[in-house]
């Protein structure tokens, strides 16, 4: 088993730090709510009939054939060290040890590291070629460190709760923000022959109740068929495009069962729907169970432990070598679990140069213990300090300077001149005084926040912190490192310059009273934030907030204030927030970021599903998606209600004309796309049940205390065999299971679904200039889909379906950007023919470019072909 970095998990799963889970006996759970249900979907799709992965399934095919039984189920768990998660091996055959390792934003639990901006401040930036390359970092640095498996990008939560506890991993409130986002991080990496993973399938919406454990099972998000395809599947659909590796399902229940055992999930959606080719592991202790999961798609559990893990037990490994000869799960599941890991790996070029990790997740000296969840002897090196950083730091804080959103600049406050005096406030404005790496898996709101708290961080191979940037550039700056306003003289002529933040993370830690989630300070700031704002906006006539951010906050308390003329959302900068900041303060550069989500003027503007977190109940708590399509600004802008700043706004010290716009049909559409094709061959196995001497151990094999092995004693493997045989083929198989492999639904045909779905349907261009004063600046074109009027389907009525930020424009400067949408991006999930269906083809779809999604000056129409500049907004 792994331990070190995550034995806080231990703690969790024994209820310790997670304070939901003191509840005593567990009454009989709620009925999941009438209309959502979890529909049993058999057997697994045997992976392999996608063309691209035709060569490496053939080579895992060649290597699978020849392992034992003993062999096959060891591949399938957690097994040792030295990362956060490591497979078994197959080491008579050449096959590793897989490396797992956090986390989405830097390689965790290591050094000679890079730590970017989280998801949340990369999504801000609306740049792919930025989001793009900071996931070929990203996979430079996991392939230097000898990792197999990057543990992210997190796409799921998607951010439907603003206090969610980890939004902050993925890139915003939206599918296709987080679509793009996601699929572009995973290709950058893969390029690496780093093997991706998204994560988490599916409804990780909120922390708290998220987990089974002894007295209760994690909360259950019920979502309706048609919301799960238009919202929450979407990003992880654009993944699979993109040929992901792996596919992390959630630690909760959706409609009613553990993702991890949820069939109609893992089987029907992922890997028939979808197409999935690789290999779906369990978070952390999600694993539930033995048998059950296997039939329902689970192909690797990590780290490999029971619930609770103290003495080495397992739900797989030689339980699930019991399993297969006795017939409870049959050879051919567990033939194409293994070949899906064994295919990903070849189809990565692992098999061919790739490092070992040369670190160790467990400690930071050099040497340590070899078998660190033993707690005992050998000793031995651990760490060999690669430094894998490269110039990557310049792509860190290009993201935390391009992710920076301008939300308020009255009076052109900013930027400012080299010559001001300047008075800071705020402990967010150095780094933590004890070291930016002070706290544990940073489950602390000290000093500048550059990310949130749990697995998602990395440590800090330095800190440039914002006022050690701005001291960089100006000796006129006087700074007040308090939360608490220092009552200091004042002068008109100062500007002052306020921090303040809050802070999210996973449920294993409890930071000042937020429980991962920000249950107790909900969108208030931390450390009396708003206070100090006012404070200091009552006292100076230029005043300039900053925000270090996990999500939205209630600005209301102060954003009226006249003196209050800057606002700027930092979100979470990670290593280069100094620099990234301190470019934009004094107009270095103009600010391009936008926000990724929508900030309300209250949190009761949205409904309760979304605005509040469940609360305990005795038994499954449940969290039912009732708003269906309606998150974020579709709600805002269903109800007419204005937020504050819109998803999408962000300023810029130069502003930007939108003209010339063009729309050119490119693939005529239909309501149905066309049939999808047959799925190809696939690997074919022999189905005799094997011998019982494939489950004995080595003869003289020494075994490590607490650590998992797929071997049986021989006098148990000898009786599970004699079950399988005498019980051939009559298993006792969950209701509706089956063993004859489909066609698959209409829907699918292709990773991601069925290739058509990504025909291009429409190209438009837009020309934008740089029309503003002095400054130049980067233009975001964000193009939004309204459906026609009459169809049959409520839709919101406008939907993000693609964006493109120009390069630096000069004053008077120009660039003719192109946007595209495809067939899928105009058509809604039928629930009846269960299909994506493009209503009305012949109708007028109204294609809106525009700044944010409040702000959209230009409509081109599908159905003449023309585009205008000044129609009348939609919202």
């Amino acid at each position: 088993m792994a331990f070190g970095a995550r034995t806080l998990w231990l703690l969790l799963s024994l209820g310790i730090l997670d304070s939901t889970s003191h509840a005593g006996t567990v009454l009989p759970r709620d009925t999941v709510p009438k209309g959502f249900e979890a529909i049993s979907y058999y057997p697994t799709p045997h992976g392999g009939w996608v063309p691209s992965w035709k060569d490496a399934y053939a080579k895992a095919q060649a290597l699978v054939s020849q392992m034992s039984l003993a062999e096959k189920t060891n591949i399938t768990g957690g097994a040792g060290i030295p990362c956060v998660g490591n497979t078994g091996s197959a080491l008579r055959l050449g096959f590793p040890q897989l490396c797992l390792q956090d986390s989405a934003l830097g390689v965790a639990s290591t050094d000679n590291i890079t730590a970017f901006p989280a998801g949340i401040t990369t999504g801000a930036t609306w740049d792919k070629d930025l989001i793009y390359a900071r996931g070929v970092a990203l996979g430079k640095q996991f392939r230097g460190k000898g990792a197999n498996v990057f543990l992210g990008p997190t796409v799921g939560p998607l951010g439907r709760k603003p206090l969610g506890g980890r939004n902050w991993e993925g890139f915003g409130s939206d599918p296709v923000l987080q679509a793009i986002a996601g699929a572009l991080t995973v290709k950058g990496v893969q390029e690496q022959g780093v093997i991706a993973t998204i994560k988490h399938l599916v409804g990780n919406e909120q922390e708290m109740f998220r987990m089974y454990n002894v007295i209760q099972p994690g909360y259950s998000a019920n979502i309706d068929d048609r919301t799960l395809h238009e919202i929450y599947l979407w990003p992880f659909a654009e993944a699979v495009r993109a040929g992901v590796g792996a596919v992390m399902s959630a630690y909760n229940a959706v409609n009613g069962s553990s993702c991890t055992q949820n069939s109609y999930l893992q089987n029907g959606i992922l890997k028939d729907e979808l197409g999935f080719q690789g290999f779906v592991m369990s978070d952390w202790f999600a694993h539930i169970s033995g048998v059950d999961s296997a039939l329902a798609g689970l192909d690797m559990s990590m780290p490999g432990d029971t619930m609770i893990p103290l003495f080495g037990n397992s739900y797989w490994k030689h339980e699930l070598t019991r399993a297969v000869l006795n017939g409870s799960i049959p050879l051919d599941r567990l033939n194409d679990m293994a070949t899906r890991i064994v295919a990903t790996w070849y189809k990565l070029g692992q098999d061919k140069n790739y490092p070992r990790p040369n670190f160790s997740a467990n400690t930071k000296s050099e040497d340590g213990l070899l078998y660190p969840g033993s707690a005992s002897p050998p000793w031995g090196q651990v760490n060999w300090f690669v430094d894998v950083q490269e110039d990557h730091h310049l792509i860190a804080r290009q993201v935390a300077q391009d992710g920076t959103t301008l939300l308020k600049n009255y009076d052109s406050l900013l930027p400012l001149p080299i010559s001001a005096r300047i008075k800071v406030f705020g402990t967010g404005a150095a780094v933590n005084p004890d070291g930016a790496n002070a706290c544990l898996n940073k489950a602390c709101n000290k000093g500048t926040l550059g990310m949130g708290w749990g697995s998602g961080v990395a440590d800090y191979p330095y800190f440039d912190d914002p006022i050690s940037a701005l001291r960089r550039r100006s000796s006129n700056i006087q700074f007040y490192d308090t939360d608490s306003y220092p009552n200091p003289p004042t002068n008109g002529t100062d500007a002052a310059i306020v921090f303040i933040s809050s802070d999210a993370g996973e449920n294993t830690f409890i930071v000042e009273g937020n429980h991962g989630d920000r249950d107790k300070s909900r969108q208030k700031t931390w450390h009396n934030g708003d206070d100090l704002v006012r404070r200091v906006a009552e006292k100076f006539e230029n005043v300039i907030v900053v925000v270090h951010t996990v999500g939205p906050i209630n600005l209301e308390p102060w954003i009226d204030m006249p003196s209050v003329k800057s606002v700027l959302f930092a979100h979470l900068p990670g290593q280069e927030a100094g620099e990234g900041l301190a470019r934009i303060i004094y107009g270095e550069v103009s600010p391009s970021g936008h926000l990724p989500y929508s900030i309300t003027h209250k949190e009761t503007d949205l409904p309760d599903s979304i605005a509040n977190l469940r609360g305990f109940a005795f038994g499954q708590v449940q969290d039912t998606y009732s708003e269906g399509l309606y998150i974020d600004y579709r709600w805002l802008n269903k109800k007419g209600i204005k937020p504050r700043y819109a998803f999408g706004h962000g300023l810029s010290y130069t502003t930007f004309d939108f003209s010339a716009a063009t729309i050119k049909s490119v693939t005529p559409l239909t309501n149905f796309p066309p049939a999808r094709e047959p799925k190809g061959p696939v690997p074919v196995y022999s189905d005799d049940l094997p011998d019982a001497s494939e489950a004995y151990a080595p003869a003289g094999f020494k075994t490590i205390w607490r650590y998992l092995y797929s071997w049986l004693p021989e006098k148990e493997a000898n009786e599970a065999h004699a079950i399988g045989v005498a019980r051939r083929p009559g298993y006792a198989y969950p209701v509706g299971y089956n063993q004859n492999q489909t066609a698959g639904p209409e829907s699918g045909g292709g990773e991601g679904g069925n290739p058509a779905l990504w025909d291009t349907a429409y190209e438009l261009t837009v020309t934008i200039r740089n029309a503003g004063g002095k400054h130049s600046g980067r233009a975001v074109a964000q193009a939004y889909v309204q459906f026609p009027a009459g169809i049959p389907y409520d839709t919101p009525i406008v939907q993000l379906r693609d964006f493109a930020k120009t390069k630096e424009l000069a004053l008077g400067g120009e660039e003719t950007v192109t946007l595209k949408l495809t067939r899928k991006d105009l058509s809604v999930w039928d629930v009846n023919a269960q299909n994506w269906v493009v209503p009305r083809p012949e109708a007028r779809f109204t294609i809106w470019i525009g700044e944010a999604s409040d702000n959209l000056g230009v409509a081109c129409y599908t159905d003449t072909g023309a585009c205008e500049v000044g129609a009348k907004r939609p919202v």
